[in-house]
């Protein structure tokens, strides 16, 4: 979070002749970043959505998403690095690793997206690019290797010493456009030479085609760069750079480090699955049937924008592409090279590149097909879609007039479709709208929206937690299921199994071990649908039930009276009394907080955590600053800013994550069950 994206991108773009005048994040003048296009970026000066844009470096194309660093908003960047090849991780040379790192990095690591790493804000008081570096390698398990080292440090910060080429890099001209090579001077001579001599060896425990050189003598600057390629292609390490974007050092060599380190989508693994259940690769090849995966959709007073990733095949103005989910032909009207809010249009696009469609009837997670060349028809493969995160906090909406309900629907509806993470639902007490997303700034934003956008001034109703709800003990079930219609066909099925504890964070299993055909076949799945309609609501707070195995043992037909209604009923039922006798327990959302301030707030902070039912992880003193992290039950953090204000006469900050869920105590089991209720 705050570690500088969004600025290095705009530097991206400036250097790369795609824009000519640099804007800022907090522009005075409102103007802002060129990738940060919706007012309410403007407004609070943060990415809330991610923005796609393509520059030219090297004679290479390279696509860029800049997405949002704060944790409220984690499903941006799990949609964007599901079509990625490669991804650029910044950190800040001051907070290093923070709580959404850890999260960007699972996110990572799930779609499997090689990375370098860049350390920004070298000019900072308080940089320690070791620490970082450090930091990485411990908390993210990653082989960082740093392939430069600073000229200076803070305030002096001036420039990078390139340890594969062995040469000093200074950014000059107002702007830093130009980039001044000159030699190691000899006082850096012997510290530069320790440094190289270690990345080496490093990079050669992973690559033993550079272990075999490194062994017969001198490793060029070639050798050197072509095994950091293949072992960070390899996932082995992740390339480290420095730099200061906002003062415009460093950005040029990490984009040479993109070209020379990430892949190009011939190097990609990329597959889709069949209707038979086959795993396909695809070929990032032009002259093959396109396959392209719907990865966002914004709704636009244009109509619908899709952002497309081309995996194979190409796509022309006018071509017809059918959706695996509609089962649906449509015409591609206008296809867009994306450029944040001002994209332009172009009449083709080949395998690799991310495009926008215009007008086509698709969601967020659709497939798009071209025809099978050999039988007409739309080819019969589909890309596998992106995790979407549950909510955990959910708020009532309700209108200043009662005449904007209608309107009030059809907007969260459109938001909705826009963001995945974000559940519009109405509140069974008081009958109002209500919103659940992955934070409370995620939802405070969309109320802001709602007034900007469409009008409608809404009362946020206090945040609530979506707790989660689990069982402690096994049992055994048995129901049976009798009712009888006047003179028709009646209702009857039984069901007996064994419900137990899931560990392993699964959230549902089900095993069916019927024997002698106590249940037809035709109406297992039944039984399977009517145990999952059990798990809506829980016995405690009416939040779902997570963490159960349901295993079938043995049931109960009729010859008339049996049906996959009756079925679903019964296999309902059966759970939810199951459910109650298995000694329910409630689970709360835990967040990963990170706290920075004054060192001489350090007790006082850590005191208020653990006030607040938390356990302190770690903390680090760095000059005058303290950095401390801690877990907490999100429930008690929803007011943290204004107590941490208090603290530390406003300048300390603070970040946090999602770290899964926990256990509420005994203790005060009651009072969190009523306060759910109320």
């Amino acid at each position: 979070m705050d570690a500088g994206k969004t600025t290095l991108s705009e530097r991206v773009l400036f250097f790369t002749g795609r824009i000519h005048q640099i804007g800022e994040v907090h522009d005075r003048q409102g103007r802002g970043a060129t990738l940060d296009s919706h007012a309410a970026e403007k407004a609070h000066g943060i990415t809330i959505r991610s923005a796609a844009t393509r520059v030219d470096w090297r004679e290479h194309a390279i696509t860029i998403i800049d997405t949002p660093g704060h944790a409220d908003f984690t499903v941006e960047v799990e949609r964007s690095l599901r079509v990625l090849d490669g991804a650029v991780f910044v950190f800040s040379a001051v907070e290093g690793v923070q709580a959404q790192s850890i999260t960007v990095d699972r996110q990572m690591r799930r779609y499997g997206v090689p990375r370098i790493a860049f350390i920004n804000k070298m000019d900072r008081r308080g940089a320690d690019p070791e620490r970082v570096v450090a930091d990485i390698r411990a908390t993210l398990g990653l082989e960082a290797v740093a392939l430069q080292l600073p000229v200076g440090s803070e305030a002096e910060f001036a420039g990078v010493v390139d340890l594969v080429e062995r040469r000093v890099l200074r950014f000059e001209g107002e702007h830093g456009e130009t980039v001044v090579a000159s030699a190691v001077p000899e006082a850096l001579g012997v510290a530069v030479e320790l440094a190289r001599e270690q990345l080496v060896d490093t990079v050669a425990l992973h690559d033993e085609q550079l272990l075999e050189r490194a062994l017969e003598g001198e490793v060029s600057a070639e050798l050197l760069r072509a095994a950091i390629r293949r072992a960070t292609l390899a996932h082995a390490i992740v390339p480290v750079l420095l730099g200061s974007a906002f003062h415009n050092q460093g950005v040029q060599p990490l984009l040479d480090a993109v070209v020379d380190y990430l892949p190009h989508p011939g190097e990609v693994l990329d597959t889709a699955e069949s209707d038979a259940g086959a795993t396909v690769e695809l070929e990032a090849e032009d002259d093959l049937p396109m396959v392209g995966f719907v990865f966002k959709v914004d709704e636009t007073r244009f109509g619908n924008l899709a952002y497309l990733r081309i995996y194979q095949g190409s796509l022309a103005r006018g071509q017809r592409l059918s959706s695996r989910r509609r089962g649906k032909r449509q015409r591609v009207g206008r296809l867009l090279r994306l450029h944040a809010d001002a994209p332009t249009p172009i009449e083709d696009a080949g395998a690799g590149e991310i495009v926008g469609l215009f007008g086509l009837a698709v969601e967020s997670g659709d497939t798009l097909v071209g025809d099978d060349p050999d039988t007409g028809r739309a080819l019969a493969l589909t890309v596998a879609g992106f995790a979407i995160p549950d909510p955990v906090v959910s708020r009532t909406l309700r209108p200043q007039r009662s005449a904007d309900l209608e309107a009030l629907g059809k907007a969260l509806a459109r938001y909705a479709r826009e963001d995945p993470s974000l559940r519009v639902g109405r509140d069974p007490e008081s009958g109002l709208p209500l919103i659940a997303g992955t934070g409370a700034l995620q939802l405070e934003l969309y109320a802001e929206r709602l007034g900007d956008e469409h009008g409608l001034d809404v009362e946020l109703g206090a945040p609530r937690v979506a707790y989660r709800e689990t069982i402690s003990e096994e049992v055994t079930f048995e129901y049976v299921l009798r009712k009888q219609s006047g003179g028709g066909s009646g209702q009857y099925a039984g069901v007996a199994g064994i419900l137990r504890p899931l560990v392993g964070g699964e959230a549902y299993r089900f095993l069916e071990r019927v024997r002698g055909g106590a249940i037809p076949r035709e109406y297992l799945d039944s039984c399977d649908r009517g145990f999952q309609a059990a798990l809506g609501e829980g016995p405690l707070t009416r939040a779902p039930v997570v963490g159960v195995e349901v295993e079938l043992l043995d049931g109960k037909t009729h010859s008339k009276d049996s049906s996959d209604l009756a079925f679903r009923i019964a296999a309902r039922d059966a759970l939810v009394e199951a459910i109650a006798r298995a000694k329910p327990q409630l689970l709360e959302p835990i967040m990963r907080v990170e706290v920075d301030a004054p060192s001489s707030s350090f007790g006082a902070i850590s005191g208020s955590l653990t006030a607040r039912r938390g356990a302190i992880v770690d903390s680090q003193i760095q000059g005058e600053r303290v950095a401390i992290t801690a877990r907490v039950p999100l429930a008690e953090m929803f007011d943290y800013a204004t107590r941490l204000g208090s603290l530390t006469g406003g300048r300390g900050t603070h970040s946090m994550s999602m770290d899964g869920y926990e256990r509420v105590p005994d203790a005060i089991l009651d009072h969190v069950v009523a306060r759910a209720a109320s």
